[in-house]
């Protein structure tokens, strides 16, 4: 049987808010996840006890600390972090860097984007699949912080269809903002053309 997933430590972080100010947040670990990964929550604001936002973020250290924008997830958890602190809610951050391949191969798939694969062909090339993640773990952890029903901030259906598989309820899933630079244009396009993200590429936000 399946040992359940439980709050290992919370200790308050404060954060600097991309939007100004300072949130007093929490940042939970925990013991027991099956993939043994060191993923964590960020409890932000005054969650909904019946159905709170959750962002469900996977790790992109090129564009979360780097800031690189040759994809969308630096600006995603900046929105996520603002939203959450709004409107209370939960930030679980997966270490599943680069859809799951890790970062080495991650900037190997650069490689081959800038010959002209897109993102997933790239990944397809050097033997993965589509996507890799998984998140079983995020349901896991949701369930420790005593949450069974949620909006979901995400514009990716496969990620509401893995957590639903695991038990958990999606209330509403709400979209996330568009953020088009010249560098990450055909990477949007590719997650809307391939794996079906709910993207409108007609009036994104422009970001240099």
């Amino acid at each position: 049987m399946k040992k359940s997933a439980t709050i290992r430590s919370m200790v308050t972080l404060p954060l600097e808010l991309p939007g100004g100010g300072v949130s007093s947040g929490k940042i939970v670990s925990f013991s027991g996840l099956h993939d043994r990964l060191e993923h964590f929550a960020l409890v932000l604001g005054s969650p909904d006890p019946l159905c709170p936002l959750v962002r469900v973020h996977s790790e992109c250290v090129t564009g979360d600390v780097l800031r690189s924008i040759r994809c969308d997830c630096g600006p995603q958890l900046n929105e996520a972090i603002q939203c959450l602190h709004d409107a209370g809610g939960y930030l679980l951050y997966l270490r599943q860097e680069g859809r799951g391949i890790g970062l080495y191969q991650k900037l190997a798939a650069y490689r081959l984007q800038d010959d002209g694969h897109d993102t997933f062909e790239a990944n397809r090339l050097l033997g993965f699949r589509d996507d890799e993640r998984e998140y079983g773990s995020a349901a896991a952890m949701l369930v420790a912080l005593s949450v069974s029903r949620i909006r979901l901030l995400s514009n990716n259906p496969d990620k509401q269809a893995q957590l639903e598989a695991a038990g958990i309820i999606v209330a509403e899933r709400i979209p996330t903002g568009v953020f088009v630079a010249e560098h990450n244009r055909r990477y949007l396009e590719a997650k809307v053309r391939v794996a079906h993200h709910t993207i409108s590429m007609d009036n994104p936000e422009v970001i240099r």
